[in-house]
């Protein structure tokens, strides 16, 4: 982009007039096929993954077609082993892991049943006493099986109608499953000729603007690979130390306990919330005395990840501010649904890219020195 573009000659006074209602054209367009938008993005993002591998074989001289399917034959492969090998453990460990849970959650019924009633117990547990004192007088319940009914129903209607405010994840199944099908299809299409379509998407921008087009895509595509890598580690250190965690403390599910902890892990702040229900569960029914410990291992592991282990992969390529991060999370769960609570982080990514490069260079003419090249050698090399 030469820097006596069209947007350039546009007087100051002009440019902040037309600039707000370009913007709130440009919102209300998204708002109207935001839909469809998480469905490309979904689908965008699991032809990142799967062109990582692509990358590493095409460096090496395998012709692009070649290592397409080399590994999509390979990701089928593995998973073949995992249904083969490790997936019925894993059943095993879900049925009695449901059933722990059942029980896990009747102990804390009747304990909390006999601290009511005994002046002893009330003594000794005194947070569990004042509690109860708290809950009966603001809400004016004493049963606790009364308390989860009424939990349980209000957190399904709010579960229920972020699900319903977009792709319809919880409220329909077949609409699940047609989602699933048109992220899977749009993401066939798109990596059979990735080149083609990015090139068609760069055209429909004016001639002055494509390179400036062609190097935010190249960013997005870099952050993205980023961020996939960086998460797909963070949530197998998660699940591992979860299950050696709490298999350390004589959880005879910590094995299924640690694949919740990690696939929830991706979703920054409420993930760790989400492993821990289940944990406290199971551990109320098999080691109610470590129940601390639980805690700790969960919410230990997920500062781990936050703090040490996600800024030492992602350094200063993704530096996404937690603040930002989860003020994200609550504006895209309430507008875009239980879809975009989890993909509000490359959301947040990519707009931050398009704030940057689109806003703050071109329109406000912010132009610091345009040398960065997105090398792919610190991630999985493109030789294409």
């Amino acid at each position: 982009m030469t820097r006596n573009s069209p947007l350039n000659a546009v007087s100051g006074p002009l440019r902040w007039v037309l600039t707000p209602i370009v913007i709130v054209i440009f919102l209300l367009a998204i708002w109207e096929v935001h839909n469809t938008l998480l469905l490309v993005l979904a689908s965008i993002i699991l032809v990142v993954l799967f062109t990582m591998p692509i990358r590493f074989l095409v460096r090496r001289g395998v012709r692009r077609s070649l290592a397409t399917v080399t590994s999509l034959l390979g990701v089928l492969g593995i998973i073949i082993v995992i249904f083969m090998l490790v997936l019925p453990g894993l059943l095993t460990q879900f049925a009695a892991l449901a059933t722990d849970v059942q029980q896990g959650i009747q102990e804390v019924i009747t304990q909390w049943e006999e601290i009511q009633v005994d002046p002893q117990l009330r003594e000794t547990y005194t947070f569990a006493a004042s509690l109860q004192d708290f809950i009966q007088s603001t809400f004016g319940i004493t049963d606790l099986n009364e308390l989860l009914t009424e939990l349980t129903r209000q957190f399904g209607g709010a579960l229920g109608q972020l699900g319903g405010s977009v792709l319809p994840v919880v409220t329909g199944v077949a609409s699940t499953l047609l989602s699933i099908i048109i992220v899977i299809f749009l993401s066939m299409y798109l990596l059979a000729e990735p080149q083609v379509h990015e090139d068609g998407l760069i055209k429909l921008f004016p001639l002055w603007y494509r390179d400036r087009v062609r190097f935010i895509i190249d960013r997005i595509d870099f952050t993205l690979r980023i961020w996939i890598q960086g998460q797909l580690l963070l949530m197998i250190i998660v699940g591992i130390a979860t299950w050696l965690g709490l298999t350390l403390l004589g959880l005879q599910q910590a094995v299924a306990l640690g694949v919740l902890a990690g696939l929830f892990s991706f979703v920054p702040n409420f993930g760790p919330i989400a492993a821990l229900i289940p944990s406290l569960a199971v551990g109320f029914a098999q080691a109610p005395e470590s129940i601390g410990w639980i805690i700790v291992i969960i919410y230990g592991t997920s500062f781990l990840q936050s703090q040490v282990i996600a800024p030492l992969v992602f350094k200063e390529s993704l530096n996404l501010p937690p603040v930002l991060v989860l003020i994200g999370q609550i504006f895209a769960a309430i507008f875009f649904g239980f879809l975009g609570l989890m993909l509000a982080v490359p959301i947040i990514a990519i707009l931050i890219i398009l704030v940057q490069e689109v806003y703050i260079k071109d329109i406000l003419g912010d132009k610091p020195d345009e040398t960065t090249v997105f090398s792919d050698d610190i991630l999985l090399p493109d030789g294409s």
